[in-house]
């Protein structure tokens, strides 16, 4: 079994930062595709932005203001966001493609998110 876990959530002033940490342990070989969701109050999660060996991307909606980075040696992976607003308000989730056997499967596994608030 895998467990993610996020931290760093909390309330800030719009225009302000914050930095997200989600850290993977458990029977991890190699972890593929991290990334970042988010769910507003009465909203679908939506991807926020994604990290592969590819690349990054972002949703249209943060591009320029969120960075997301990662450390493999560490199995984390951090969102630093920037010039916050009250619209990305919402509980943020991370995600993470792992492998944990041989065989090469992928499994999906989840953390159970972190709220971050924006006040106007």
């Amino acid at each position: 079994q895998v467990q993610l876990v996020e931290s760093g959530g909390g309330l800030v002033q719009a225009g302000g930062s914050l930095r997200l940490s989600c850290a993977a342990s458990g029977s991890i070989i190699r972890i593929n595709d991290m990334g970042w969701y988010r769910q507003a109050p009465g909203k679908q999660r939506e991807l926020v932005t994604t990290i592969t060996s590819g690349g990054t991307k972002y949703v249209d909606s943060v591009k320029g203001r969120f960075t997301i980075s990662r450390d493999n040696a560490k199995n984390t992976v951090y969102l630093q966001m920037n010039s916050l607003k009250p619209e990305d308000t919402a509980v943020y989730y991370c995600n993470a493609a792992v492998q944990e056997d041989r065989s090469g499967f992928l499994r999906s596994y989840w953390g159970r998110g972190t709220q971050v608030t924006v006040s106007s």
